[in-house]
């Protein structure tokens, strides 16, 4: 379980999590991350705050969503 930092909002401080997952190869390129509804569960975050975590992903280029298919993580140059 994550220890919360009452100083940083929780959306970054879930986001960072997934990225140690990205850059340690948990989620290697091209497989999937956690979907907002997992990561709810597994953070017992809200569902605006999970969906947070995932637009700050994508906006930093590190993960890519397919409509219908999920979140992958994206290829790093």
């Amino acid at each position: 379980m994550i220890e919360w930092r009452p100083d940083v909002p929780r959306w970054k401080q879930v986001a960072e999590v997934i990225r140690g997952r990205i850059a340690d190869g948990t989620y290697p390129p091209r497989t999937r991350v956690p979907s907002v509804m997992q990561l709810v569960d597994e953070f017992s975050v809200a569902q605006a705050t999970a969906q947070k975590v995932h637009q700050g992903l994508r906006d930093d280029g590190l993960i890519y969503t397919e409509p219908g298919l999920g979140s992958f993580v994206a290829e790093q140059q």
